[in-house]
């Protein structure tokens, strides 16, 4: 058996302010920078010319054929300094619906910048660059004239951590690995070991959270063989389930806890992969023999 070793929300990132117009310091488009005066064209201005310019552009790649597309890119890259002159350059970027810990993943991948034309940023390449990240589920990028961009994520749901080959990894409730995510940050989510662990959580994992008791006193769930599973409670006992009718042994395990409280008693071993025997070990010194309780096909115990 293999040791198991235990390792949204609406938040923000922008720019950092410009302490004076004289001395600008550059800083992250994380943090928030105030809009300062501009003394280029007025956004009315610099609105009509770049219209004009794009009129200009369409005119000429109708009239020189591929060599347009060329100048109309070199136009284009003129349109957004026009803007940009305007003040339509990002200094604020809203991250909505992640966690603390997702966001600076999230601005990172974006891979935007300070003072960056904000007309000129691809939104379709930003928003999939955004969901590449372990955190997110799918994601939505809206720009906010003239100087904000806000990206929407939802995040995927946290389900456990996934001990194999002697490392650990946070797993969503598809059981896909958040590459991103620190184990030892997730203490509280339940432990799964071994091979196959990963993908099976998400089926066993609600069948132990309706049983509170259970699941107040598991260490971990092992998975055997990439078969079935052990469940490894806190005291170091062990409960063996069947590969087939987890649900059905669970509410065996149930009822023989109604009936003796077993689960606060002790035991060294509960066995359940035979539906028509329960065999418990007992903790006890004295007790050298495994005690079998017996039951019909069906019965209720």
């Amino acid at each position: 058996m293999p040791a198991a070793v235990r390792g949204g929300s609406r938040a923000k990132a922008r720019p950092s302010p410009k302490t004076a117009p004289k001395a600008a310091r550059q800083a992250p488009a994380a943090r928030r920078a105030p809009v300062t005066e501009h003394r280029g064209l007025s956004p009315r201005l610099a609105l009509t010319g770049a219209v004009a310019v794009l009129a200009l552009a369409l005119g000429v790649t109708l009239a020189t054929g591929h060599r347009g597309q060329r100048l109309a890119s070199a136009i284009g890259s003129g349109v957004d300094g026009r803007f940009g002159a305007a003040g339509f350059r990002l200094k604020t970027i809203e991250v909505q619906g992640a966690s603390p810990m997702a966001t600076a993943d999230i601005v990172r991948a974006a891979g935007v910048y300070k003072n960056q034309p904000l007309l000129g940023l691809n939104l379709t390449t930003l928003r999939k660059n955004v969901e590449q990240v372990g955190w997110v589920k799918e994601a939505r990028v809206v720009r906010l004239l003239p100087d904000t961009l806000v990206i929407s994520v939802a995040e995927h749901r946290q389900l456990a951590v996934w001990q194999h080959d002697g490392r650990q990894f946070v797993i969503d409730d598809h059981g896909q690995v958040i590459k991103e995510a620190d184990p030892a940050r997730f203490a509280r989510l339940p432990l799964v070991v071994g091979e196959g662990a990963a993908s099976h959580a998400p089926e066993i994992l609600p069948v132990i959270a309706q049983r509170p008791r259970l699941i107040g006193q598991m260490d971990a769930l092992v998975r055997v063989d990439d078969r079935r599973w052990d469940i490894r409670m806190k005291d170091g006992s062990l409960i063996q389930l069947p590969a087939d009718g987890v649900d059905g042994a669970l509410m065996q395990l149930e009822r023989l806890d109604q009936r003796s409280r077993i689960l606060e008693l002790g035991f060294d071993r509960i066995d359940l992969r035979n539906p028509d025997v329960v065999s418990v070990r007992p903790r006890a010194v004295q007790a050298l023999q495994s005690q079998t309780l017996a039951a019909p096909a069906g019965a209720r115990l």
